[in-house]
């Protein structure tokens, strides 16, 4: 069998995204003491992202298209960008990006890289979620509430990492911010469609379980 990439790196239909239904999924080991309080543990440091994309089917034809897309990434085998009906952009999803939306890091006058990041919560608790596949074009940058010059810098697309060009490193003491799209690597869960053309057109709709590739095989 000829080597087959493990990220391919195409867009889920995204017709049928958009009326997926899931979201993210934390791992936590829960024993339950003699003394009656619990003992939980994080299993994983991030969350991972579960959907069920079947519930976006319209029609036959969007059917066709995902059974072509399931085939062409290999069931399972190969990875893909997924559109988050829920969480796609650095605000909040009824809003436009901006490029003070999300805080990427302080500036030390050497550090030209910042990986971008999508922060849940506030304070000690909140969570910082790294974002590996922002959308080509969308991204959206600032030191210190000015927005830097699209030639100052560049954004690897398949790690989320900015880079400063040499002459536009961020000085001791500036925030880098950042505002973005951004899609999710995921893959299959499934190694099989099970479809039923006929209990298709009866509102009978097939389960197509797609789940998020961890940040470290993103």
């Amino acid at each position: 069998m000829a080597d087959i990439a493990s990220f391919h790196d195409v867009l889920f239909p995204t017709a049928v995204s958009f009326g997926a239904t899931g979201g993210p999924e934390r791992a936590v080991e829960i024993v339950r003491l003699t003394s009656g309080r619990e003992k939980r543990n994080a299993r994983t440091a991030h969350a991972r992202r579960r959907y069920d994309a079947g519930t976006g089917l319209r029609s036959a034809d969007d059917l066709q298209e995902i059974m072509d897309f399931f085939e062409a990434r290999r069931g399972p085998l190969c990875g893909f960008r997924f559109r988050d009906p829920f969480d796609a952009k650095s605000c909040r999803m009824g809003l436009t990006p901006t490029p003070l939306d999300q805080v990427l890091g302080e500036g030390d006058g050497e550090t030209a890289a910042f990986r971008l990041v999508k922060v849940h919560g506030q304070g000690a608790d909140a969570y910082r979620r790294p974002i590996t596949r922002p959308v080509d074009g969308s991204v959206r940058v600032a030191v210190d509430g000015v927005e830097a010059a699209a030639q100052d810098f560049s954004v690897d697309h398949a790690t989320g990492v900015v880079t400063f060009e040499a002459g536009a490193i961020p000085p001791p003491g500036a925030v880098v911010t950042a505002g973005f799209e951004f899609h999710v690597p995921a893959r299959f869960d499934t190694e099989a469609i099970t479809v039923s053309l006929a209990a298709f057109k009866a509102g009978q709709i097939p389960t197509i379980p797609i789940i998020e590739l961890p940040p470290e095989e993103a």
